[in-house]
């Protein structure tokens, strides 16, 4: 029971990270962001090439993949989407989705064509294993990008909730022309919103490279399972999606150890399919009605 235990935690510290940047770029802009994977895979190839080339330390590596996905974030932002938003404010939804679609096939590709179909990955961060228990044994990496989950999630709810900046999010999500009445730059907002949450789907790529090596199509299972929690706690929910991202965590590893290898995705879209019929809002859905009405 306690390698199930252990074993979800740390699948759902992953799981909450990304989905937490899903949820900020849908409560905030209104995106269905489905190129969320591959800013997980330029996290992991930024931090490849921090250390193997830059010679950086682990840290520094994974904050390098954090900064350089939340550059590349901020400039698609205002290459693509701020353009968009400008010509298309009635369909604004779809259109949205349909531009993230054609991001995740340009990035995509984009880097199988520069860096091949190959796998580019290191063998650790932080050498050693943790003794949990007698017969449970954890590597330092596992722990390492655990707890970097965790202190981006907290760092990112400190920031929202005591920032000035953070604030000013947060009224943009409630209500975009009272936001503006009082002041707050939309563009600037909406550029750093996205930053954000392509940055912590880097973060969590960078993290998690020396368990997951960096390629072209990395991203697609941190895509799904990121979508997974959104739609089990309702769109748009932040701190709901800090809750479903160990749900599924646990849900995973429950699977795993219970029926075997092979029905992870089962149980977990099995779930999700009576959840979206009983409650098709979600667990903590609630709020959500008010990004639908926008």
């Amino acid at each position: 029971m306690w390698e199930l235990f252990v074993s979800g935690m740390l699948r759902g510290g992953l799981y909450a990270l990304m989905a937490v940047g899903l949820a900020l770029v849908f409560g905030v802009m209104n995106i269905a962001q489905f190129a969320h994977g591959e800013f997980y895979m330029v996290g992991a190839y930024a931090a490849f090439f921090a250390v193997g080339i830059l010679g950086l330390n682990p840290i520094l590596a994974i904050l390098f993949g954090f900064l350089a996905t939340f550059l590349v974030g901020v400039l698609i932002e205002r290459v693509a989407f701020l353009p968009l938003r400008r010509r298309s404010r009635e369909d604004w939804v779809m259109n949205a989705f349909l531009l993230t679609v054609g991001v995740s096939f340009a990035v995509q590709n984009g880097a199988l064509a520069i860096f091949g179909p190959s796998y580019r990955g290191i063998v650790e961060y932080w050498k050693g294993i943790a003794h949990i228990t007698a017969d449970l044994y954890v590597s330092y990496d596992r722990i390492g990008s655990f707890l970097i989950a965790v202190g981006a999630i907290v760092g990112l709810w400190l920031f929202l909730a005591r920032s000035r900046v953070g604030r000013a999010i947060r009224a943009v999500s409630q209500d975009e022309r009272g936001a503006t009445l009082v002041g707050i730059n939309l563009s600037r907002i909406h550029a750093l919103t996205f930053g954000l949450s392509t940055g912590l789907a880097g973060l969590a790529g960078a993290g998690l490279l020396s368990l997951t090596q960096a390629f072209p199509s990395v991203g697609y299972r941190p895509l799904v399972m990121s979508w997974f929690v959104v739609m089990l706690v309702g769109l748009g929910n932040i701190p709901g999606s800090v809750v479903g991202g160990f749900i599924v965590g646990m849900l995973e590893a429950g699977s795993y150890f219970f029926l075997g290898a092979g029905w992870q995705d089962v149980l977990t879209a099995g779930v999700l399919i009576v959840l979206l019929v009983v409650k098709p809002s979600g667990l903590f859905g609630a709020e959500v009605k008010g990004v639908w009405e926008r």
